[in-house]
């Protein structure tokens, strides 16, 4: 494979530099599937405390690691002047089983036994691509929301035809009034989110909720023909402008 034949010629260019001969290791990952939900855990660690807090989270990784449907862990020390928590961030493949982690009696022991270090802790999940864009009944965040790829169709969906009139119309005008190219495009970035947060986003919502929502059951051909109606759409906002550029 030619990737790892430039890897391997740099390896040999560096090699004066090393104390030991380089190995190239290929590792194979897991890549997460679209449902992976990510929890990120934000701890006050108590003054003079840090090393015990470290080894603490060592042994909530090793315990998490045993869990069904565990993708991966990270954590980060505070930023000195920037912010004064450590925060791990967590993934597992699922809710369902990103729930069961965090409710069981191992990680509830291991709570108990880091409550000498850690002063308090906050647990956010993490799930959806385009958050507050998409929400159905009303949950927390990450609940109630359409699977990621259902969300990025319907985002490309509103967003097409609102940069191609903004470029038709308010970039025109603006670049012909003679502001610089980075104030035409902030200008037209800030109208583009404004347009898709408070009018475009809610409309496809609304027109799309059936397909959308992730609590109503449907087969997989009903799940197919809402894709393939978008696609439509697509097609049809494309047609549209084509004859208007032409």
């Amino acid at each position: 494979m030619a990737e790892f034949g430039v890897a391997q010629v740099l390896l040999d260019e560096v090699r004066p530099l090393l104390e030991e001969p380089p190995a190239l290791e290929v590792l194979a990952g897991r890549t997460p599937g679209s449902e992976a939900v990510t929890a990120v855990i934000s701890h006050n660690v108590r003054p003079g405390r840090e090393g015990d807090y470290t080894r603490w989270q060592d042994r909530v990784h090793r315990a998490e690691e045993r869990f069904p449907g565990f993708l991966g862990f990270e954590a980060f020390a505070p930023v000195p002047g920037i912010q004064s928590h450590w925060v791990v961030m967590t993934r597992l493949d699922t809710r369902e089983h990103l729930e069961n982690w965090l409710a069981s009696d191992t990680r509830r022991k291991l709570l108990d036994e880091g409550r000498d270090c850690v002063v308090d802790f906050d647990v956010r999940t993490v799930k959806s691509a385009f958050g507050g864009w998409f929400r159905f009944g009303g949950g927390a965040a990450g609940e109630g929301v359409p699977p990621n790829w259902k969300q990025a169709m319907c985002v490309l969906l509103a967003l097409y035809p609102t940069v191609m009139a903004l470029n038709l119309t308010v970039s025109r005008v603006l670049t012909g009034a003679g502001l610089p190219l980075y104030l035409v495009l902030f200008i037209g970035n800030v109208l583009s989110v404004a347009i898709l947060t408070w009018v475009l986003m809610p409309l496809v919502n609304r027109a799309f909720a059936a397909w959308l929502r992730p609590d109503v059951p449907r087969s997989f051909l009903a799940g197919a023909a809402g894709a393939v109606v978008i696609v439509l759409c697509y097609a049809l906002s494309i047609a549209v402008f084509a004859v208007i550029t032409r």
